[in-house]
């Protein structure tokens, strides 16, 4: 079985094809990144009209020699997200659907994060603990199963990802910021600013980092830029406490063992060797995707429909774009 996986939730025009007995076998993203970059965060509309204007030759890219019609069922990012954005890539499974005939399967993007280390680990088996980590989203997620998925925790204001992009601004680092503080933070002393850890201490499950943004733009008042690394270095270490110290609280409380670790922030370095320290430790599993499927791409949705599909997954009840759309929640 193919599945023709398509995604244009925010900047990133992507398409994949997953099939079931070889994995990808075709993908193609164009980044807009560097358009959005001269207004220092994503513009909406130019968002939209770069989706549509990119979208056919993205296509092409993916399918590569594979004949359009060997498609089996479309799945599309049908939110949450930009809602010009995705209105773009839904127009488009929808046309492609009818066009060939074949099922189209709506899905939830942070689905798609949660199911991306099945990618590359053939051996992910629920139940299991998300650390979903991104631009959007800072989220503890219990999936017991397959398409059940319980949010144990959650920010209650700025993303991780997002503070990152902002602490980035901050430091007079180009956009995306995120990146490129983890990449200064490598030069820099992590124990220089004790920079707050909100709720850490709070065995609730949630998570909150403006306080910590907050707490960084004053102390930037009497630095100078060669302070910059000891200042992206403490706030990195800041963040990976707090995501560490409640996936323990989250552990303790379910004896789930087994973790995975998803969205942008994923590919963070660091994350990546606390957590990896972590099950050494306490006898627990983890799993990441790619670097390359930590970030939104078409790969992870392409997967998503193909587990629906699998296990015969209760389908939604309509097919529309939505810009908030609650992990696990129906709609009609």
């Amino acid at each position: 079985m193919k599945t023709l996986g398509i995604e244009t939730s925010c900047d990133e025009t992507a398409i994949a094809i997953y099939d079931s007995e070889k994995g990808i076998v075709g993908e193609s993203i164009y980044s807009q990144i560097n358009m959005h970059a001269e207004y220092g965060g994503v513009v909406p509309e130019l968002a939209s009209r770069d989706h549509c204007s990119k979208i056919v030759k993205v296509l092409k890219n993916a399918l590569g020699d594979h004949p359009l019609d060997s498609i089996d069922q479309i799945a599309y990012t049908s939110g949450p997200g930009l809602l010009g954005a995705l209105l773009i890539g839904e127009s488009f499974a929808q046309g492609l659907s009818e066009a060939l005939d074949i099922p189209l399967i709506p899905i939830n993007h942070l689905e798609g994060h949660i199911l991306a280390p099945g990618l590359e680990d053939d051996n992910l088996q629920t139940p299991y603990l998300c650390l979903l980590v991104s631009g959007g989203h800072t989220q503890i997620i219990e999936c017991s199963e397959y398409g059940s998925y319980k949010i144990l925790g959650e920010t209650v204001d700025d993303a991780c990802g997002e503070a990152f992009d902002k602490v980035g601004k901050l430091l007079n680092l180009d956009y995306p910021g995120g990146p490129k503080v983890s990449k200064l933070a490598e030069g820099g002393d992590p124990t220089r600013f004790n920079f707050p850890r909100a709720l850490m201490k709070d065995r609730n499950l949630n998570f909150s980092f403006s306080g910590l943004k907050t707490a960084v733009l004053y102390a930037l008042d009497d630095l100078e830029e060669k302070d910059y690394p000891d200042v992206a270095a403490s706030f990195q270490e800041a963040v990976i406490d707090v995501l560490i110290k409640k996936l323990t609280y989250a552990i303790e409380e379910t004896g789930i063992k087994k973790l995975v670790c998803s969205g942008g922030v994923a590919a963070n370095r660091l994350l990546r060797e606390r957590l990896t320290d972590m099950c050494k430790t306490s006898e627990l599993e983890v799993s990441y995707p790619k670097m390359e499927f930590c970030t939104d791409n078409a790969a992870m949705i392409a997967y998503a429909g193909f587990i629906r599909k699998k296990y015969n997954l209760k389908e939604y009840p309509t097919k529309f774009a939505r810009p908030r759309w609650p992990l696990g929640e129906l709609y009609d």
